[in-house]
């Protein structure tokens, strides 16, 4: 039990169901759809319809999505690719031949958005409501107005040069060239009508006529190769998650294009220690090691898995694991090495448990603050930038090409143990999140902490050649894996952000958890 004379948050204990996400007013949401009869699928898809709205510079429906959905009773969850593709003329000759490189506010950034897609698929396949009635309430906060929560506040004000590079996102939000202020009343006008175009007439008022002729015109007046023919085409897949187990827990994640497959790369690197044993410069260090492993195998071979043949069976080999356990030093830091047989950030997250037990593990996003910067003039659709994630390398598998979908950083989670549910989790933070499930489940499995400790544990990333690192760590740890070989980074802000819903069965209730790096909250009841 934490310290209650010191600033903290507890977990929420709920006995029927539970939602946890990264805004109030999405959490609030998700709990009224709950409690008046919906699942849920039903309170996640209009949780986040309504994040898409008020929390814009971290998601939106310009961006894409992934779901791990487990009804009551399945030994297995089920898994949604909901991110979108490439235009059909995207190849990399094309680029190369015009000297065109992929940066953030470019059109050729943009992919067609997945998300709305996707939702409308979860409903069809598991849900109780239709589209149209669970866009209200994100309707009514774009028509009426939503209050600027202060971290959406300090994020917002990050990214005000990139917004004003657009002329209708200037207008759409910036007040008089700057953010808007804590608690100013924000409204949405255009984006309200595209929302509702969607309640009445589904995906097909996104993909096709006036609001997807908007987002083509726009992206082709840039440069883009966008078609309308590229915007009807687009289709969530249903695909098999991957899976490894650790300490008898089943952990599930999506497969590539994600970077889920890195989580349990690391997680059976990590089972062949004592982590709860270990000090925190020991574990800092290892997960360090255990990280820059399995990033290394994620930016040489993660791709497209319809267009690339990713070879999963062998990153979850126990060879692999033997290797990448192989080349970790506890002693100091070494450089990552592909196993030679293989050579030839912003984001919103949430997890809904409804009354009858279904769980789901959702995660939207338009990639960096703003994504693209480009906004739709008429309908108000600012697109994300998750094609900033291709490579422009004939022969890479993540080189762009025609249809296809980039590797993707954003990953929902779900822990599942003798064929029961226990738990979606999920950790904002772009390239971080995979690594962010490995220490949120190896704080709760290992270390023994609860839902919420585990979420309010300072965090370490190693990736790009240092080991970035948030305050809270104990004396003489920065200096202890400075002397290892680590080159140490304080922490630019918070690390990511997080959520979970921890169903414990013996005691017959919910404990849920809400990441404080952000607004949102745990509600239950």
């Amino acid at each position: 039990m934490r310290d209650f004379s010191r600033p903290g948050r507890s977990p929420v204990y709920a006995a029927n169901a539970a939602v946890a996400t990264s805004h109030p007013l999405s959490t609030l949401a998700a709990i009224e759809v709950l409690r008046a009869g919906g699942n849920a699928v039903d309170a996640g898809i209009a949780a986040v319809a309504v994040q898409c709205v008020v929390d814009p510079l971290m998601t939106g429906i310009g961006g894409d999505c992934f779901a791990l959905y487990a009804p009551k009773g399945a030994t297995a969850p089920i898994a949604l690719n909901g991110s979108g593709r490439s235009p059909a003329a995207a190849h990399d000759a094309w680029f190369l031949e015009r000297g065109i490189t992929l940066t953030p506010t470019s059109p050729h950034a943009v992919t067609v958005p997945g998300a709305v897609a996707a939702w409308a698929k979860l409903l069809e396949d598991h849900g109780t409501r239709s589209l149209g009635e669970l866009l209200q309430p994100a309707i009514r906060y774009a028509e009426d107005g939503y209050p600027v929560q202060p971290r959406v506040a300090l994020d917002w004000s990050r990214s005000v040069e990139r917004v004003a590079g657009d002329p209708a996102s200037a207008a759409t939000y910036l007040i008089d060239g700057q953010a808007p202020a804590v608690g100013t009343i924000m409204r949405h006008p255009k984006l309200a009508a595209t929302l509702k175009r969607i309640a009445a007439e589904g995906p097909r008022g996104f993909y096709e006529g006036p609001v997807a002729e908007d987002m083509v015109t726009r992206l082709r007046d840039l440069g883009g190769l966008h078609t309308l023919d590229d915007f009807a085409s687009a289709a969530p897949e249903v695909v098999t998650p991957v899976t490894t187990r650790y300490r008898g827990y089943d952990v599930y994640e999506c497969p590539p294009s994600g970077q889920g497959l890195a989580v349990l790369m690391m997680l059976n690197v990590l089972s062949h220690y004592d982590i709860a044993a270990l000090s925190e410069l020991d574990r800092v260090h290892l997960f360090a090691e255990a990280c820059k492993q399995a990033y290394h195998h994620r930016d040489a071979l993660f791709a497209d898995p319809v267009l690339n043949r990713v070879p999963v069976e062998h990153l979850l080999s126990e060879a692999w694991r033997a290797s990448a356990h192989g080349a970790i030093d506890m002693a100091r830091a070494q450089e990552p090495v592909i196993w030679p047989e293989l050579l030839h950030k912003d984001t919103v997250y949430l997890s809904v448990v409804d009354r009858d037990g279904n769980a789901l593990s959702l995660i939207n996003s338009i990639f960096q603050g703003f994504g693209s910067g480009i906004t739709a003039p008429e309908s108000g659709v600012l697109l994300h930038n998750r094609g900033l994630s291709f490579r422009i390398d004939p022969g890479h598998p993540n080189t762009i090409g025609p249809r296809k979908r980039p590797m993707h950083t954003i990953i929902p989670g779900m822990l599942m143990r003798d064929g029961e549910t226990v738990a979606p989790f999920g950790v904002m933070g772009g390239h971080y999140q995979a690594m962010g499930h490995v220490e949120l489940l190896t704080g709760i499995i290992d270390r023994g902490l609860d839902v919420q400790e585990a979420l309010d544990a300072p965090r370490s990333f190693a990736y790009g050649g240092g080991v970035e690192m948030e305050p809270g760590f104990g004396e003489g740890v920065v200096a202890g894996l400075e002397a290892r070989g680590h080159r140490t980074i304080p922490a630019s802000g918070p690390i990511g952000g997080g959520q979970i819903i921890w169903i414990d069965r013996e005691r017959g209730v919910l404990a849920a958890g809400s990441d404080p790096r952000k607004d949102g909250s745990a509600l239950g009841y």
